[in-house]
């Protein structure tokens, strides 16, 4: 089969376009056809210095397609059935194994490319939001990097909740196509003052919830826009300058921090079917997938460079 390979990790010019052997679908496993790839921001990570475990490595979280072969052991899925599947790597590429336990039917009639990019980006939200991060109607949020995948499904999940949504990023114009989907007030964080423009919005009062998937700097910036007993959410360092936080900024205000990663919940009953009912709400258009560019999957270096530049409002995806 073709897939996007790199024998070392480095900037997306280490991608390669190849064959490798065709995947083999193990006890427990399916092999699915691949039709679209969402490229997550973990994957632009993992491929500038992540670990690589097979070299060449086949870099990749997720995709969607159609099951051709089902494993010894499997009696949840079916050959011929559509479905979206996550995993540590190999999306990248025209097959995939992976166990069927982390895999999502996908309804009859579907769009396959928006279900492509739901379990990661919308379990995220969905977990920062109410599982880690308490929202309740009423409230304010604050989602920094708003226009990314994550931020996009914050937005609409935050704003369905009954909470009143700001999002920053670093051109408000990214953030323009989001007010239809419920964001309520936009800030530019590239800019001196945003801290003060975020508390302005709220009468000085402060947010009841961040959800920060950029880290670094930015983080002590979220931890500023706090309301007395507001909650912090860091989820991933989409600013790759991972910086020491102090958590004495929290402290006065009677303020809390909590760091989530979705991969520690993917295998659980509640995740599952959490991701199940966002897999079905974007499939009955109930929520939104915004996607930004397609490119082939023979130009999955073009397309890391494309969300590396910060230009993506939504996700990127590949098409085998």
């Amino acid at each position: 089969m073709k897939a996007a390979v790199y024998y070392e990790t480095g900037a997306p010019e280490v991608l390669r376009y190849e064959d490798v052997p065709d995947p083999v679908a193990s006890p427990g496993s399916v092999l699915i056809e691949i039709a679209a790839i969402s490229v997550e921001g973990g994957d632009t990570l993992n491929r500038s210095g992540g670990e690589m475990a097979t070299n060449p490595h086949i870099v990749g979280y997720q995709c969607a397609g159609t099951i051709i072969e089902v494993g010894e052991g499997v009696t949840d899925r079916f050959v011929g059935q559509r479905v979206v599947a996550t995993g540590l790597s190999g999306s990248h590429a025209a097959m995939i194994a992976a166990p069927s336990i982390i895999t999502w039917e996908i309804p009859e009639g579907a769009d396959l490319v928006k279900c492509a990019c739901v379990p990661v980006a919308f379990g995220t939200a969905d977990d920062c939001l109410f599982e880690f991060g308490h929202l309740q109607s009423g409230e304010t949020v604050l989602i920094q990097a708003g226009a990314g995948g994550v931020g996009v499904a914050a937005i609409q999940l935050a704003k369905r909740a009954g909470a009143t949504v700001i999002a920053t990023a670093s051109n408000p114009d990214r953030l323009e196509p989001l007010k239809a989907l419920g964001l309520d007030h936009a800030v530019d964080y590239s800019k001196s003052g945003w801290i003060d423009a975020v508390r302005d919005v709220t009468g000085g009062r402060g947010v009841d919830l961040v959800v920060d998937s950029v880290g670094g700097k930015v983080l002590a910036g979220s931890a500023q826009c706090l309301a007395y007993r507001g909650r912090l959410v860091t989820v991933g360092n989409a600013g790759r300058d991972p910086q020491p936080f102090d958590l004495s900024l929290l402290s006065a205000g009677n303020q809390s921090i909590t760091s989530v990663f979705l991969g520690a919940e993917i295998l659980n009953p509640r995740t599952y079917a959490m991701i199940a009912g966002l897999v079905d709400d974007v499939a009955a258009g109930r929520l939104e997938v915004i996607v930004d560019r397609l490119f082939p999957l023979s130009e999955a270096a073009d397309a890391h460079a494309y969300i590396e530049s910060r230009q993506a409002v939504g996700r990127v995806v590949l098409i085998p």
